[in-house]
């Protein structure tokens, strides 16, 4: 298990006065929430602290910001990462409380609410961590892909930034925002409709800076290939893996067309050829399977990456 200072939870003492308060005789559900605080803002999402007044709880506050809160696609966006984590219940994904409209008419979520750290911020003191814990987070990250692939549901956006560790040596995978699930008649390829593009600007903004996503993009999803599947999921979490046994990550440059050039036809240096650590080689030869640009040639599945991380790199 991870160990690091703890944020401060803010948790309140629990006392019977409030445990047993009566609820209003007419709940309006629009004074639930109150002493909303900004958390973070992220490309198009605002993510704020408040309190429910019903439950007594500090809850987690998800809707988009001003400018994208009249886009439809953007709002299918947030109705699909609500849903998908609210259907998703497994310990190593977020759960979801509760989904509406605001006063305005606009959509909301609400969820858990973790003090903890992101995994990207615990790889900027990499050095503090040995493998053993390092590749725990990983494993439990492979626990939530394995349910989600096994329930039909496509991460698409793993990386570093996306994993909270709580204070409790919990691991979540976030944000389903970008999850691709396919409709109940599709065989194969994907089928084709008129329902937006939820794909487009995954990857890059429009003045074509880099975005931390591209890093950890499987060749497949970088080329948008209409057949993509969940071996494109394995793909980033092995670029998750690279980063946590060499402190880099598999591809590395200031332009985006270089990142996407190496994604597609680079293959990266062995994760034992850094540092003065010596990778073990279930790990290493692990990691660079994931990677692998054919995609038959990768894990089946998470289960087997977990497996792997579980019963054969220690001995």
């Amino acid at each position: 298990m991870l160990h690091f200072p703890q944020r401060n939870n803010s948790a309140p003492h629990l006392y019977a006065e409030e445990t047993d308060a009566p609820l209003p005789e007419t709940l309006n559900s629009k004074l639930r929430y109150a002493y909303f605080t900004t958390i973070a803002t992220g490309g198009k999402s605002l993510i704020q602290s408040c309190r429910d007044l019903y439950l007594g709880r500090t809850v987690c506050y998800k809707t988009l910001k001003p400018e994208f809160r009249n886009d439809p696609i953007e709002n299918i966006r947030l109705l699909r990462e609500a849903r998908i984590s609210a259907m998703l219940q497994h310990p190593n994904t977020m759960p979801t409380y509760e989904i509406g409209r605001d006063n305005h008419g606009h959509y909301f979520f609400t969820m858990k609410l973790v003090h903890g750290y992101t995994f990207r911020e615990l790889l900027n003191y990499r050095q503090r961590y040995d493998f053993s814990q390092l590749m725990n987070v990983i494993l439990q990250v492979g626990n939530a892909l394995g349910y989600a692939h096994s329930v039909g549901v496509l991460h698409r956006d793993i990386k570093p930034d996306n994993i909270l560790i709580g204070p409790y040596g919990e691991v979540l995978l976030l944000d389903w925002g970008l999850a691709k699930v396919w409709h109940s008649g599709d065989v194969g390829d994907s089928v084709q409709t008129d329902e937006p593009d939820l794909d487009v600007g995954v990857s890059m903004t429009s003045a074509g800076k880099l975005e931390g996503s591209v890093m950890y993009m499987s060749p497949e999803q970088v080329d948008r290939e209409a057949d993509i599947d969940f071996r494109s999921d394995i793909y980033s979490l092995g670029a998750v893996m690279y980063e946590a046994l060499t402190g880099q990550t598999p591809f590395s440059g200031n332009l985006v067309r270089e990142i996407l050039a190496d994604v597609r036809y680079k293959v990266p240096e062995m994760p034992s050829h850094f540092g003065n650590l010596s990778v073990p080689k279930v790990l290493s030869d692990l990691t660079m399977s994931c990677l692998s640009k054919d995609r038959d040639d990768r894990p089946s599945s998470a289960d087997e990456v977990v497996r792997i991380i579980q019963h054969n790199w220690i001995s």
